[in-house]
């Protein structure tokens, strides 16, 4: 299993006071990829450019696609840049991915058969191997797992805990994250003010 994987079990699987963000998940999933395939030596940070490695198969449908996606071109791309064109969508394709592979189960209405339910996680090894490395404590997961709200940030600062490549991409995913608040909250005023002009206020 990869990171993306894991964090998307988790979202599913941990009791939060709030739903995910479906935009804010795939901007994290987005930053989990490059993470991985940081680990993988499929690309190096210079500063905050991704420079891409060779290719080779990383053993993940997805990983692999995201690892082709890389601009193979200077001056490359930055990581905020990545998360906003390869996270558009994100969620989806690994929730699509999870269900393909057996992983979730969409309860289906006899009296309506055309009605699913939000997929709900079996009891697979994926899904144990999340939890266990959630429960480990793993400082990659925790601290993403805190960008989309189902944690809070560790103590620690990350600098403390994980490399400079990885503190680089999880500032970025912050960031992205709250900029993606700040449009929904703009578009929020804007629409209320809209329909007070309608309602004569």
């Amino acid at each position: 299993m990869t990171t993306p994987r894991d964090l998307l079990i988790l979202t599913m699987d941990v009791a939060s006071s709030a739903p995910v963000g479906q935009g804010d998940l795939s901007l994290a999933l987005a930053g989990a990829e490059l993470i991985d395939l940081g680990e993988a030596q499929a690309l190096t940070l210079d500063d905050d450019r991704i420079v891409p490695g060779p290719q080779t198969a990383l053993g993940d449908r997805l990983l692999d696609e995201a690892a082709s996606a890389l601009i193979r071109e200077a001056p490359y791309e930055t990581v905020e840049d990545w998360l906003w064109r390869r996270g558009r969508g994100l969620s989806s394709a690994y929730l699509d991915d999870l269900g393909a592979e057996g992983e979730t189960t969409r309860p289906r209405h006899q009296w309506i058969p055309f009605r699913s339910d939000a997929a709900t996680l079996t009891d697979s090894p994926a899904r144990r191997r999340a939890t266990d490395r959630w429960t480990s404590g793993e400082p990659v997961l925790a601290f993403l797992a805190a960008a989309v709200g189902i944690h809070e940030e560790p103590a620690e600062d990350a600098a403390t805990l994980v490399d400079d490549r990885v503190v680089t991409v999880l500032a970025a995913v912050n960031d992205a994250v709250r900029e993606l608040e700040a449009v929904r909250q703009r578009r929020s005023i804007e629409n209320a003010a809209f329909d007070n002009i309608w309602r004569g206020q």
